[in-house]
């Protein structure tokens, strides 16, 4: 099987529990279901895992259900002959036949509606297409990847996601961390993108300073990697030669440059004050604060602030 541990950027716990038990999800055949956040990389996982499969010298599939409308999501799937509809001018296979022996990768599965939920649940079930407009099926042998940033969970009790679906799919589950969630990670993806783009440019740029990396360091990331890489990249825009400093954060990272002029002290009592508003609900007031839960118990740590109401008995 193909090496591909070294890929995985990061040193948190969250991300070493991963690291390991990819190998094992790898060797399987069984469906993987990857969840996290927008921009947590859900694609790269799944790319590494085709590649540290038996599988790995066949086809890596990818469709972004997000992408295709209801209407062509079976064409798009199971392909279609010649002469089958008006405009089908050639015969074309579809994902599910040019994945065959491979892996098919399905990217935001949570927007397909219940309708192409069911021809996906065929595929699995019977390991056969129809092709729109042929009298014969067509047998696939595929591993199926699926990815989304929704909670399926949810919409199975609202009816957006059949639950036998569900089943079949949340085999081998993965579940990819913010990077709120593991601040320590985030130099090491400041380094990566610097790197890469020094190589690109032939530039000299190099880490932030010990200032901005802890502010780096305390913004939650929202986009996850991939703002990381578009910070970065708008770094590159005018690129200093040496340290990045205050100065050079992008204008489009407004909030960046709040928490800057933002003291300890300040963000100290912003803390408390909304835990008063919350009566001291800390769901709340990470929510409030735009942060994870993680994110604001580090920050309850950092600055010594009492876990619970302070009048609460012990």
């Amino acid at each position: 099987m193909a090496e591909a541990s070294m890929e995985i950027i990061g040193q948190s716990e969250a991300i070493s529990s991963l690291s390991a038990m990819l190998p094992k999800i790898a060797r399987s055949d069984a469906p993987a279901f990857l969840t996290g956040s927008t921009g947590t990389g859900k694609e790269h996982f799944a790319r590494m895992l085709h590649r540290m499969s038996d599988r790995c010298d066949r086809p890596f599939v990818a469709i972004n259900c997000a992408a295709i409308p209801d209407t062509l999501f079976e064409s798009e799937l199971f392909g279609f002959e010649k002469g089958s509809f008006t405009g089908a001018h050639y015969a074309r296979k579809g994902k599910a036949v040019l994945a065959d022996g491979g892996t098919l990768f399905l990217d935001e599965i949570g927007e397909l509606s219940p309708y192409s939920q069911s021809k996906l649940l065929r595929v699995l079930e019977e390991k056969e297409v129809y092709p729109i407009g042929a009298d014969r099926p067509v047998h696939v042998d595929l591993r199926l990847i699926a990815a989304t940033n929704r909670s399926v969970e949810d919409n199975i009790r609202t009816g957006q996601f059949r639950a036998d679906l569900y089943y079949r799919i949340n085999v081998a589950r993965v579940v990819i961390p913010d990077l709120a969630d593991r601040p320590d990670d985030i130099p090491l993806f400041i380094q990566h993108f610097i790197d890469r783009f020094n190589a690109r440019y032939r530039t000299h740029v190099t880490m932030p300073d010990a200032a901005l990396l802890d502010i780096l360091k305390s913004y939650d990331w929202p986009g996850n990697i991939r703002e990381i890489r578009n910070f970065v990249e708008a770094v590159f825009i005018d690129p200093p030669d040496g340290a990045i400093t205050r100065q050079h954060i992008p204008f489009a990272f407004e909030k960046l440059h709040q928490l800057y002029v933002i003291s300890g002290e300040d963000e100290r009592q912003r803390i408390l004050d909304v835990l008063e508003q919350t009566n001291w609900n800390k769901v709340e007031a990470a929510k409030a604060l735009h942060w994870s839960r993680m994110t604001l118990y580090r920050k309850l740590t950092k600055y010594n602030v009492a876990q619970s109401h302070p009048d609460d008995d012990d």
